[in-house]
């Protein structure tokens, strides 16, 4: 469980609670008509965007916003590496084939079997490379959705809010009406707003960072295979890599 983004969810609703019950205006949190408009408006119109290919992925994305994918520390994939290296270079081929199946990572495994099957550099790191790009372009499209969604919301809570207005200036005539009219014309712009702001552009945000440390963990894996395969001893093979490590420290 990710705890800040629940500690983030739980801040921004219990902010806007107080807020609203400091100005004695709670029950207009609470709107059928005007969730089903925002919310509903949204949905149909990711899945005029977007085909259904990328939209059935959502859900999954979803979840990994509580519960974050498994992720390789850099830290310890470089030892990892180092030690592969170390192994080659004592045993050659042979020696690397014995720990192929001891990796729990199936991208290293990928490159550690091209190098035992004596491929060349330059098509292994074009072959894993590829991969991470086609990886990328997969995770990206979902991040785009959740994009479009915090697009669309604040826009269709503006379309509830025009509603709201014609049906106060259709039923100015009846004093009963104007309240309820006027409740759809506030809460959908509330909707719409908090919708993109709290969890729909947050969400994008997460997912991204989630996919930029993914990525980078795939490109060091490139780099130590490719510098195993032209045959560099371990002590370069770890300070190449280590730039990936100043890397994440200094937030880049």
């Amino acid at each position: 469980m990710d705890i800040l983004t629940l500690l983030g969810l739980s801040l921004g609703l219990g902010i806007v609670y107080y807020v609203m019950s400091r100005g004695q205006i709670v029950e207009l949190l609470f709107n059928l008509d005007a969730a089903i408009l925002v919310f509903g408006g949204t949905f149909a119109a990711i899945i005029i965007t977007y085909p259904w290919k990328i939209i059935r992925r959502v859900s999954t994305a979803g979840f990994r916003i509580f519960f974050p994918p498994r992720r390789e520390n850099p830290a310890l994939l470089l030892q990892n590496m180092t030690a592969l290296a170390e192994i080659t270079v004592r045993s050659g081929a042979v020696g690397l084939s014995t720990e192929v199946e001891k990796q729990k990572d199936a991208f290293l495994k990928k490159g550690l079997t091209m190098i035992i099957e004596n491929y060349d550099e330059r098509v292994i790191r074009d072959v894993l490379e590829g991969e991470i790009q086609l990886f990328r372009q997969k995770e990206i499209q979902v991040v785009n959705v959740f994009r479009s969604m915090g697009t669309y919301s604040p826009i269709f809570g503006l379309l509830g809010t025009l509603i709201g207005v014609v049906q106060v200036l259709k039923n100015l005539s009846d004093p009963k009406s104007l309240g309820a009219s006027m409740a759809i014309a506030v809460t959908t712009t509330f909707y719409g707003i908090f919708g993109a702001n709290f969890f729909f552009l947050p969400a994008a945000g997460k997912l991204q960072t989630y996919l930029d440390e993914i990525v980078k963990s795939k490109l060091l894996v490139v780099e130590g295979i490719a510098a195993i395969r032209r045959g560099e001893v371990p002590s370069l093979i770890r300070r190449r890599l280590e730039g990936f490590l100043t890397d994440q420290k200094t937030g880049k």
